[in-house]
């Protein structure tokens, strides 16, 4: 009994660590929730705001306590739609060539050098939408574009960054589904593409829904590189996709610094990180919906 004791005492002793990680990040989940939550809710139980006019309001200008958040609501699912618009075929035929076409090439080449676009920084992602992609909307648009700034721009700009997260989700969804999938259409006589369109690609659905879902949330968080591309303007409704606007991010980030503590304002844009912050929420209950109903579909 006596030579168990080490081996039961390192047993608690790495239940006690595993299970006080456990607890850390539980309680700087909720911690987090709770602060947001606290000083979102400022704004419509104690500054007296109405929750319905700051949600659908089109104008937010602070100097006229006017806050209404419906053009950075705008904003942001505008250039987050567009930009995965604009990067799920590419990343899906990426997919498709690198498993199905040639997976050797797949794995050695591309895979590696699209991963490294992970790493660069969204500095650089901004800078090069700055100087290329503004610069290229006001060349093709002229001056409707005006000074190439607008969620056009921005959503270009987030289809790049967004694609190599959409792509090496999409190449581990296809190369997940069973080798006997594929064995079993050509059995029927189909051809490969025929064999990838009806039985890869639907079998791999739920994960794939499940990198679109990911790179979505990518794409809504992101700030820096939006930015500086898609033109900073929240006090109005963009009335097109070549207007200058913003998004809840970049309004967040750009009104913090001007904030005093403890005003309208301040409390204001703390609802917007609430906003931002329940709109994650979705997007992870989205996620977790289509992984149990692809499991529930795959027995």
């Amino acid at each position: 009994m006596a030579k168990l004791m080490p081996k039961r005492r390192l047993e608690n002793i790495g239940l006690g660590i595993t299970g006080a990680c456990v607890a850390l990040v539980a309680i700087v989940v909720i911690a987090l929730i709770f602060m947001v939550a606290q000083q979102g809710l400022t704004t419509f139980f104690v500054d007296g705001l109405d929750p319905i006019e700051f949600l659908t309001g089109q104008h937010w200008i602070p100097e006229q306590d006017t806050y209404g958040a419906l053009p950075m609501i705008v904003g942001s699912f505008a250039v987050t739609l567009l930009s995965t618009l604009f990067a799920l075929p590419i990343a899906i035929g990426s997919a498709m060539f690198v498993v199905e076409v040639a997976p050797g090439f797949g794995r050695r080449v591309f895979q590696p050098f699209i991963e490294l676009l992970v790493g660069i920084p969204s500095v650089v992602y901004g800078v090069l939408g700055l100087y290329i992609v503004n610069t290229a909307m006001r060349g093709i648009f002229g001056d409707a574009a005006g000074t190439g700034a607008g969620i056009l721009s921005g959503a270009i700009v987030l289809a790049v960054m967004i694609l190599p997260t959409i792509t090496t989700l999409s190449i581990d969804a296809l190369r997940a589904v069973p080798n006997e999938y594929r064995e079993g259409s050509y059995a029927l006589g189909c051809t490969r593409w025929q064999t990838v369109w009806h039985v890869v690609l639907k079998s791999a659905l739920p994960s794939l829904m499940t990198a679109v879902i990911l790179g979505m949330t990518r794409a809504f968080g992101e700030t820096l590189a939006v930015q500086m591309v898609i033109g900073g303007v929240e006090r109005s409704m963009p009335s097109g996709l070549l207007d200058p606007a913003s998004t809840l991010t970049a309004a967040l980030t750009a009104g913090l610094s001007n904030a005093t503590s403890g005003s309208v304002y301040y409390h204001a844009l703390w609802s917007l990180g609430l906003l931002l912050l329940a709109m994650s929420l979705i997007f992870i209950l989205i996620i977790h919906v289509i992984a149990k109903r692809g499991a529930k579909a795959h027995g």
